[in-house]
Protein backbone atom coordinates (compact mmCIF):
# COMPACT_ATOMS: atom_id res chain seq x y z
CA UNK A 1 0.00 0.00 0.00
CA UNK A 2 3.04 2.71 0.13
CA UNK A 3 3.71 2.70 -3.11
CA UNK A 4 6.76 4.68 -4.11
CA UNK A 5 6.78 5.46 -0.38
CA UNK A 6 8.39 3.90 2.57
CA UNK A 7 7.38 4.60 5.92
CA UNK A 8 10.43 6.26 8.32
CA UNK A 9 9.82 7.42 11.50
CA UNK A 10 12.35 10.18 13.18
CA UNK A 11 12.83 10.94 16.76
CA UNK A 12 11.61 14.65 17.94
CA UNK A 13 13.37 17.86 17.43
CA UNK A 14 13.57 20.45 19.74
CA UNK A 15 11.83 24.05 18.79
CA UNK A 16 12.68 27.21 20.13
CA UNK A 17 9.92 29.12 19.26
CA UNK A 18 6.93 30.55 21.21
CA UNK A 19 4.76 27.82 22.37
CA UNK A 20 1.02 27.54 20.72
CA UNK A 21 -1.17 25.18 20.85
CA UNK A 22 -2.17 23.47 18.29
CA UNK A 23 -1.78 20.56 15.99
CA UNK A 24 -0.06 21.49 12.17
CA UNK A 25 1.11 19.04 9.59
CA UNK A 26 3.91 20.65 6.67
CA UNK A 27 4.23 18.86 3.71
CA UNK A 28 8.44 19.31 2.95
CA UNK A 29 7.85 17.23 -0.21
CA UNK A 30 7.68 18.74 -3.67
CA UNK A 31 4.19 17.79 -4.50
CA UNK A 32 0.83 18.13 -3.24
CA UNK A 33 -0.48 16.00 -0.63
CA UNK A 34 -4.10 15.46 0.84
CA UNK A 35 -4.21 14.59 4.93
CA UNK A 36 -6.97 12.84 6.97
CA UNK A 37 -6.70 12.73 10.28
CA UNK A 38 -8.19 10.76 13.57
CA UNK A 39 -8.50 11.17 16.62
CA UNK A 40 -10.66 10.62 19.70
CA UNK A 41 -13.16 13.02 20.41
CA UNK A 42 -14.61 12.10 24.09
CA UNK A 43 -15.79 7.84 23.40
CA UNK A 44 -16.10 8.23 20.02
CA UNK A 45 -13.02 8.09 16.80
CA UNK A 46 -13.48 10.65 14.50
CA UNK A 47 -11.62 10.89 11.01
CA UNK A 48 -11.29 14.00 9.10
CA UNK A 49 -9.80 15.02 5.65
CA UNK A 50 -8.81 15.97 3.06
CA UNK A 51 -6.75 18.48 3.76
CA UNK A 52 -4.79 19.97 1.03
CA UNK A 53 -0.94 21.08 1.51
CA UNK A 54 1.08 22.34 -1.43
CA UNK A 55 4.54 21.61 -1.35
CA UNK A 56 6.71 23.55 1.24
CA UNK A 57 3.42 24.27 3.61
CA UNK A 58 1.93 23.81 6.65
CA UNK A 59 -1.52 23.44 7.76
CA UNK A 60 -3.08 23.76 11.16
CA UNK A 61 -5.31 20.35 11.64
CA UNK A 62 -6.77 20.92 14.76
CA UNK A 63 -6.90 24.20 16.78
CA UNK A 64 -6.13 24.75 20.17
CA UNK A 65 -4.27 22.65 23.05
CA UNK A 66 -3.98 19.26 22.49
CA UNK A 67 -6.52 16.87 25.08
CA UNK A 68 -4.73 13.49 23.80
CA UNK A 69 -1.46 12.49 23.56
CA UNK A 70 -2.09 10.34 20.60
CA UNK A 71 -3.30 10.72 17.24
CA UNK A 72 -3.45 8.93 13.59
CA UNK A 73 -2.69 10.49 10.40
CA UNK A 74 -2.82 9.08 6.66
CA UNK A 75 -1.57 11.34 3.61
CA UNK A 76 -1.91 10.75 -0.21
CA UNK A 77 0.92 12.00 -2.42
CA UNK A 78 -1.51 13.68 -5.26
CA UNK A 79 1.54 13.97 -7.81
CA UNK A 80 3.59 11.04 -7.55
CA UNK A 81 1.28 8.23 -5.99
CA UNK A 82 1.61 6.65 -2.82
CA UNK A 83 0.69 7.15 0.76
CA UNK A 84 1.63 7.83 4.45
CA UNK A 85 -0.13 5.26 6.30
CA UNK A 86 0.45 2.82 8.79
CA UNK A 87 -1.11 -0.60 10.62
CA UNK A 88 -4.27 1.34 12.90
CA UNK A 89 -7.35 1.32 10.34
CA UNK A 90 -10.09 3.81 10.01
CA UNK A 91 -12.49 4.92 8.02
CA UNK A 92 -12.21 7.26 5.01
CA UNK A 93 -13.64 8.46 1.72
CA UNK A 94 -12.42 9.81 -1.38
CA UNK A 95 -14.07 13.37 -0.99
CA UNK A 96 -14.19 15.86 2.03
CA UNK A 97 -15.60 13.79 5.33
CA UNK A 98 -16.04 13.64 9.16
CA UNK A 99 -16.82 10.29 9.95
CA UNK A 100 -17.56 9.65 13.55
CA UNK A 101 -16.39 6.32 14.40
CA UNK A 102 -14.34 3.66 13.34
CA UNK A 103 -16.23 0.29 12.70
CA UNK A 104 -17.92 -0.88 9.51
CA UNK A 105 -16.60 1.61 7.45
CA UNK A 106 -17.35 -0.75 4.08
CA UNK A 107 -21.23 -0.86 5.35
CA UNK A 108 -21.60 2.64 6.23
CA UNK A 109 -20.72 3.76 2.22
CA UNK A 110 -16.83 4.62 3.14
CA UNK A 111 -13.09 2.96 2.43
CA UNK A 112 -11.04 1.51 4.61
CA UNK A 113 -7.04 3.38 5.22
CA UNK A 114 -4.23 2.72 7.19
CA UNK A 115 -3.08 5.30 9.53
CA UNK A 116 -0.17 6.13 11.45
CA UNK A 117 0.03 6.68 15.06
CA UNK A 118 1.25 10.37 16.31
CA UNK A 119 2.68 10.32 20.01
CA UNK A 120 2.80 14.00 20.84
CA UNK A 121 3.76 12.82 24.41
CA UNK A 122 1.44 14.78 26.32
CA UNK A 123 2.73 18.05 24.45
CA UNK A 124 -0.08 20.67 23.92
CA UNK A 125 1.25 21.83 20.53
CA UNK A 126 2.60 19.27 17.78
CA UNK A 127 4.01 19.73 14.34
CA UNK A 128 4.15 16.38 12.21
CA UNK A 129 6.39 16.75 8.90
CA UNK A 130 5.56 14.88 5.83
CA UNK A 131 8.76 14.32 3.90
CA UNK A 132 9.73 12.35 0.65
CA UNK A 133 10.76 8.72 0.60
CA UNK A 134 7.64 8.28 3.28
CA UNK A 135 9.69 9.76 6.15
CA UNK A 136 7.32 11.40 9.11
CA UNK A 137 8.70 13.70 11.82
CA UNK A 138 7.46 14.92 14.93
CA UNK A 139 8.19 17.56 17.18
CA UNK A 140 6.73 19.71 19.77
Amino acid sequence: MMGVLGLGLAGMLGLSAPAKADLRVCNTTSGRVGVAIGYLDGPVWVTEGWFNLKPGRCETIIRGQLNSRFFYLHAVDYDRGGDWSGTNILCVRDTEFSIRGPLDCYARGFERAGFIEIDTGQQSDWTVELGDGGLVTGRP
